[in-house]
């Protein structure tokens, strides 16, 4: 499925927001950047430096205080991005993400609980799973796109060239200690649609506000696959 690109408003209630898939989120680009917003004044021209390296897609996980309020930031100031929450957890998250602007949803894990209410948000999500009855388990409940985590822990590529025998249908996004090194191996992969990673964004670049180095590191990972 071809992804259209990032409709202008950032409204979770909106329609445009309501039409993404799992697949077209994505498929935006190879890697999803997954951010740890401590200042949210950074969130903006973080996310700004992102999108003009290639990397439309942003990952802010719900880690700091400040972290849905660096989401709904940046839903309204960087509308070419499409920002989603990450490490999800409760149903509560679920609904103050999506107040706040988060088009998709990604957890580490997920129960019954936590699978009705995402799949009751209207938006996109990306349940956790690292185990293969787990991935049966969401394919059961008609969940084709999975986050594979923690990635290299668990498995890594030979973990995942293992299901894509038995269960062609699942759809992967592997997130974990992956790097530049190994992310080309996992996008090679027919049932990897991208990895997830945070190297685009090193800590010292963001302490110094350098986000033209931001820029130039997410450009790189965009031309990452294969």
């Amino acid at each position: 499925m071809s992804p259209s690109p990032p409709p202008s408003s950032p409204s979770p209630s909106s329609s445009s927001s309501s039409s993404l898939s799992p697949s077209a989120v994505l498929e935006l680009a190879p890697v999803v950047p997954v951010v740890v917003v401590e200042d949210v004044a950074d969130a903006v021209p973080l996310a700004r430096a992102l999108v003009a390296g290639g990397l439309p897609a942003i990952e802010v996980t719900l880690r700091t205080p400040v972290a849905l309020d660096a989401i709904r930031t940046i839903a309204a100031g960087v509308p070419d991005a499409v920002v989603g929450a990450g490490t999800v957890i409760s149903p509560a998250q679920v609904t103050d993400s999506v107040a706040a602007g988060a088009r998709f949803l990604v957890s580490p894990g997920w129960t019954d609980v936590l699978l009705d209410a995402m799949k009751a948000s209207g938006v996109p999500f990306l349940p956790g799973v690292s185990t293969t009855s787990e991935v049966v388990a969401l394919l059961e409940r008609g969940v084709r796109e999975m986050k594979f985590f923690p990635a290299q822990a668990a498995g890594g590529t030979a973990y995942l060239k293992s299901l894509a025998g038995p269960l062609p249908q699942a759809r992967f996004c592997p997130t974990g200690g992956i790097g530049p090194a190994v992310a080309p191996e996992y996008l090679a992969l027919p049932n990897v649609l991208c990895v997830g990673g945070s190297w685009m964004l090193p800590p010292d670049a963001i302490a110094a506000g350098d986000w033209p180095r931001v820029e130039k590191l997410a450009r790189e990972a965009a031309g990452l696959r294969p």
